[in-house]
């Protein structure tokens, strides 16, 4: 049962952490990775790490790596293969050390309805549901559709209307089988206004079990989670007891082992809650509560795996503080939080404020569509709630990043909105409230950023200046018009006109002017009309990416004589790589604004194309079952 060397069957932020608590223990550790994270940080940190040849969901290759490397123990971190009973039994029989629940319990606990069925014989609420596809009746409407053996968002669709079901069963079942390999589903009732809320439980091999409070996860999209905290905003300290109880009540049932959680919806009008399913594994946001309970959940699961005792009980478990996780993803939130991919041109967390950055990239990174688009989980502790949120949020703004969209500006938003403060936070918080989607720059914000970007470029031309490098930019022995660079954010363009003074500055026009007090290849310090800051630049391709106090503005270089060609009308295009599942229109057919046209997968996710507007489909340049680029034109439709 002991051992010394961890595989780590993982990859990302989840494997680093790993690895880290690993090695702070004295362990080895070895990590494996596919060709698309060959450079990727984790597979530096580890000792050794070895190439798998298919993929992380290859269970005999990655059991045969542990043999190859002498692991004798495998940690498989969350998601893939952390909550296949399967593949757990495999290691056991392979006589590697499981460092998770016993496969018995991740069976149990990996079907949603036989989870239900426990939960009841434990005595634990649960909401009316029904694993008969002809049974949505029983369950009644507003109604949501489940994957019976997974989560994460998906194979989930809430139905309002029995006339949505059948489309909505067929995508959920699709998805399910993509995801889990099993396209079960089932339908339970959905709280429209409602709370995530869930107790982590940690287990030993001797019977002994804790809860450690609860995590409140509300804040989702695509029943996804976005923020989560602990604790939570919302809670009676009857209710949290009666959770903790409960979660306590199943897992002794099922003889529970290792770290989980029992995941709950608390109704937001009546305070009752109910039993939602167990994540028989490690969570994403397993930090916040390491940082209000100060217990070290991988470090524990490393402990628990080699047959120690926990050596505590309920009464040691106290909770101090407040802290708040959000994740942070490349993703645009402006349209429908579409992942996004790419490079990361920039990727650089400010010093302060002083946060956890649990991040699986940096700089020079690619997003790949193979993955999910989780680039960093970013988590704030302090004594307060507030304080955590407006700690977070700071850190948030100063992240300096580029290259692939983000979802980073419509997180600091929502944590500084008042009703976020005011712990209004549930499931439906994104759509009754709205957060701003993106940053929000001022006039005087975007000019001041403006005026650094088309200086800072000005810097980089003399720099690289071979011809009479000490003549100032712009000198002439006649008087001549001023330089010009244009800059474009979003769709406006801004026109900096500024020629060189004898004195070192910059006139700008219109009685201002601007002084440099300090350039390099990745920073300026600026002083224009008496507003003086240093701003972290990083200049790629035609894009120039300039860090202000509350984000980072990416702006578009306008080149000085543009080539225009010929533009492509009438054509909806592929948002992002992807395979083509479905398409519902046929070349001559005519459509409705917002009918869906075609269905893609991309990111484990399936992405659903809709009519712009009315008119005829002109032609159709896609089949089910292509790969497909992002920006690929699917089909043609000719407005009315």
């Amino acid at each position: 049962m002991s051992f010394s060397t961890v595989l780590v069957a993982n990859r990302g932020e989840i494997a680093r952490r790993i690895i880290r608590a690993a090695g702070e223990r004295g362990l080895m550790t070895v990590a494996v990775y596919v060709d698309t994270d060959a450079d990727a940080p984790f597979v530096a940190d580890a000792d050794q790490a070895l190439r798998l040849g298919t993929t992380y969901l290859d269970a005999n290759a990655i059991i045969a790596a542990a043999g190859r490397s002498g692991a004798q123990a495998i940690h498989p971190g969350y998601g893939f293969l952390s909550e296949n009973a399967a593949f757990a039994h495999a290691v056991e029989a392979a006589n590697l050390v499981w460092i998770g629940p016993p496969p018995r319990v991740i069976a149990s606990m990996g079907d949603k309805l036989e989870a239900k069925k426990l939960a009841l014989a434990a005595g634990v609420p649960v909401l009316p549901s029904s694993d008969d596809l002809a049974g949505a009746s029983s369950v009644g409407y507003p109604l949501i559709i489940k994957a019976v053996a997974g989560g994460g968002g998906k194979g989930m669709r809430v139905v309002v209307e029995a006339s949505d079901l059948d489309d909505a069963v067929a995508a959920s079942r699709r998805e399910a089988q993509s995801g889990f390999g099993d396209d079960r589903v089932f339908f339970e009732r959905y709280i429209a206004r409602s709370r995530h809320v869930e107790i982590q439980i940690l287990g030993d091999r001797h019977g002994h079990l804790v809860q450690l409070g609860e995590r409140e996860c509300s804040i989702q999209r695509r029943h996804q989670k976005l923020i989560e905290e602990s604790p939570s905003p919302a809670l009676s300290e009857s209710t949290r007891r009666a959770m903790g109880a409960a979660a306590l009540d199943l897992a002794r049932l099922v003889g529970y082992q290792s770290a989980g959680t029992v995941e709950f919806l608390v109704d937001d009008e009546t305070d009752d809650f109910y039993f939602l399913e167990v994540n028989a594994r490690l969570q994403v946001e397993h930090p916040v509560t390491e940082e209000v309970t100060g217990i070290d959940l991988v470090g524990e699961q490393l402990r628990l795996a080699q047959g120690d005792q926990l050596g505590y009980d309920q009464d040691d478990v106290h909770s101090n503080g407040h802290a708040i996780e959000v994740r942070l993803c490349a993703e645009d939130p402006r349209v429908g939080f579409l992942p996004d991919v790419g490079t990361l041109v920039a990727f650089e967390p400010a010093p302060r404020p002083r946060v956890r950055w649990e991040s699986g990239v940096r700089r020079g990174s690619v997003v790949s569509v193979s993955f999910d688009p989780l680039l960093a989980k970013v988590i704030a502790y302090a004594p307060s709630r507030r304080e955590a949120a407006f700690t977070l949020a700071r850190a948030l703004e100063g992240l300096h990043v580029g290259g692939v969209k983000t979802n980073r500006d419509f997180l600091a938003a929502t944590l500084r909105t008042e009703p976020f403060l005011a712990g209004e936070t549930t499931t439906d918080f994104i759509e009754r409230f709205e957060p701003p989607r993106t940053l929000e720059v001022s006039d005087e914000e975007l000019r001041f950023a403006a005026v650094a970007g088309a200086l800072w470029l000005q810097g980089l031309h003399r720099a690289s200046s071979s011809v009479q490098p000490r003549v100032p930019s712009g000198w002439r022995n006649a008087r001549m018009p001023s330089q010009q660079t244009i800059l474009r954010y979003g769709e406006r363009s801004l026109d900096v006109r500024y020629h060189s003074l004898r004195s070192g500055a910059f006139d700008l026009g219109e009685n201002s002017s601007a002084t440099v007090h300090h350039w390099s290849e990745s920073d300026i310090d600026l002083e224009v009309d008496s507003q003086r800051a240093r701003c972290r630049v990083t200049h790629s391709s035609d894009h120039l990416y300039l860090q202000i106090a509350r984000g980072t503005v990416d702006f578009l270089i306008v080149p000085r004589f543009e080539v225009h060609g010929e533009a492509t009308l009438g054509g909806l295009n592929a948002p992002m790589p992807g395979v083509i599942l479905e398409i519902r229109a046929s070349a001559g057919q005519r459509v409705e604004l917002g009918e869906t046209l075609v269905i893609m997968e991309a990111m484990k996710m399936e992405h659903v194309i809709s009519a712009p507007h009315t008119g005829t489909v002109r032609d159709v340049f896609v089949t089910a079952g292509q790969q497909v680029d992002s920006g690929a034109e699917l089909l043609a439709l000719d407005d009315e």
